[in-house]
């Protein structure tokens, strides 16, 4: 499913232009984006939860030449699906 499908469902579901829905699907993605940022997580009941993990500083090869290369920290969104979103899918 691509963004513009789901605004299309969401605007079917909610009775709303598609402008309309789209607006509220850019907010609340930006809030989820703002809280990852900020170092939150965000828990959507019977969806899951999203959370910032960080990875450690690493060493990488280059595939191409096989030179060994170092790869920074970085922090990562990650999504833990929540029992209910499981249940659904099984």
């Amino acid at each position: 499913m691509s963004k513009k499908d789901l605004i299309d469902a969401v605007a079917r579901e909610c009775d709303l232009t598609k402008e309309k829905a789209g607006i509220v699907i850019d907010a609340a993605l930006a809030h989820i984006r703002d809280s990852l940022k900020a170092g939150g997580e965000v828990r959507i009941p019977d969806f899951g939860t999203f959370k910032v993990a960080t990875r450690k500083e690493r060493e990488g090869r280059n595939p191409a030449t096989g030179a060994t290369i170092k790869i920074p920290a970085s922090r990562v969104a990650k999504f833990t699906p929540a029992k209910g979103l499981k249940d659904a899918l099984n």
